[in-house]
């Protein structure tokens, strides 16, 4: 009995250690400031804010491809169909009377008959803000004349009977007195010009306006004196006309 009493005798060591151990055992947490933690949910907040310019974004890339795609159909179709220049060729000339006076006019009235023709089997032309000029050595003797908007179907031909000048128009000492040299000699170069803007058409594909620039040279069959009131004036050859875009 006394052994069992000195077994269940606690130590007094022991019991002392239990009394110092503190009651309530808490994992420490270190205290966060008021601010410090709206900025802490704020940037938690902003963190998980969904996307609103997704849904732009995805919109303007669908709008881009269908813009890339229709160039590159319509950049293939333009190829296919290979749009040509309109063919000017001068048929023939009439000139109404030439006088050349002191001070240095010239005065000149023409009447030209030209032949237009569309190449193109499947693509139209339109060709507006059309006009008309003759120079002679590079400085003009007429006025320029304004002429109706041009349509052409494809495959297509039209005829062209512009009368032009009629105006004196001043011009150099040298360019009338190489006109008369000219005269003499029997005959005359001129150039007549047509400027306009030129369009073409496809089926429902239409192109930009491009500046058109047509060149005609002229050898002209004309004495000195030979020109009266009216006349047809011999031409050298059929002059093809130079068409630049």
């Amino acid at each position: 009995m006394e052994e069992m009493q000195v077994m269940h005798q606690e130590d007094p060591r022991q019991h002392q250690q239990q009394q110092h151990q503190p009651q309530n055992q808490h994992h420490y947490r270190p205290k966060v400031s008021h601010q410090h933690q709206h900025h802490m949910d704020k940037g938690m907040v902003s963190r998980y804010r969904p996307n609103m310019n997704a849904p732009k974004r995805g919109h303007c890339i669908c709008i881009t491809i269908s813009l890339l795609l229709l160039g590159i159909i319509a950049l293939i179709t333009w190829l296919a169909y290979r749009p040509a220049k309109p063919q000017f060729t001068v048929a023939g000339v009439a000139i109404y009377g030439l006088n050349a006076t002191t001070p240095p006019l010239i005065s000149i009235s023409m009447q030209f008959n030209i032949i237009i023709r569309n190449p193109n089997k499947r693509v139209s032309i339109y060709v507006d803000r059309f006009s008309a000029v003759v120079s002679y050595r590079n400085q003009p003797i007429t006025p320029h004349v304004a002429l109706p908007p041009l349509y052409l179907e494809a495959h297509s031909t039209v005829s062209l009977s512009p009368v032009i000048g009629g105006t004196p128009v001043p011009v150099s000492v040298d360019v009338g007195n190489w006109l008369e040299v000219d005269e003499n000699y029997g005959v005359v170069g001129l150039k007549l010009v047509f400027l306009g803007r030129l369009k073409w058409k496809a089926g429902e594909i239409r192109s930009a306006h491009y500046g058109m620039y047509v060149k005609c040279n002229l050898l002209l069959a004309l004495k000195k004196g030979s020109v009266t009131s009216v006349g047809q004036v011999p031409v050298f050859g059929a002059p093809i006309c130079d068409v630049d875009t």
